[in-house]
């Protein structure tokens, strides 16, 4: 199956400040990017997304009918870090998840491989058996990386090497196993 993984552009969100699943904004303008990335991803799709706003307006965007949300498609769950920025976390706090982000949880949020979990939740339920249509699913960079690591086998640990940029059209190849 031909799986287009598509990344949101841009936020508002200062560099440095730590954004998960907020809600926030995307950085305008943006519709030369939507157009570029339009550019990348067939016509006749059927296109998942995210149901956080950075995510579904570049979805409508790229659909031509209506996209199918999912809430396993959003980005990691920072908890008590979400819209913090990154120096304000508190080195206790920080320290452990930097060390092991693959299984410690954010305070009252998620751990890299709660996402993991969800994002594998999604891929092997909730992509057709058979489809002849490509598939595009509008993301979020952590979600990128776990499928990445699945489809390629990369530990989780390894998950950043994988390069995700603001509008990034990644295709791969997935194969369902009936």
């Amino acid at each position: 199956m031909e799986v287009y993984l598509v990344r949101h552009t841009e936020t508002v969100c200062e560099k440095g400040i730590c954004y998960g699943q907020a809600d926030v904004a995307l950085l305008e303008p943006y519709e030369q990017q939507f157009e570029a990335i339009k550019a990348q991803i067939p016509a006749e799709s059927i296109v998942y997304s995210s149901p956080l706003n950075r995510c579904v307006e570049l979805a409508n965007f790229l659909s031509s009918t209506k996209i199918q949300m999912d809430s396993r498609l959003m980005e990691m769950n920072f908890g008590d870090w979400e819209l913090k920025n990154w120096d304000s976390i508190p080195v206790i706090d920080l320290t452990p998840w930097m060390n092991d982000f693959v299984h410690v949880r954010v305070p009252n949020g998620e751990s890299f491989a709660d996402l993991h979990d969800r994002v594998s939740d999604f891929l092997d339920h909730e992509l057709p058996k058979k489809t002849i249509k490509p598939i595009v699913i509008v993301t979020h960079a952590g979600v990128i990386r776990s499928i990445l690591c699945k489809i390629t086998k990369l530990p989780l640990r390894d998950a950043f090497q994988n390069k995700v940029n603001f509008g990034a059209v990644i295709k791969i190849e997935i194969i369902i196993r009936e």
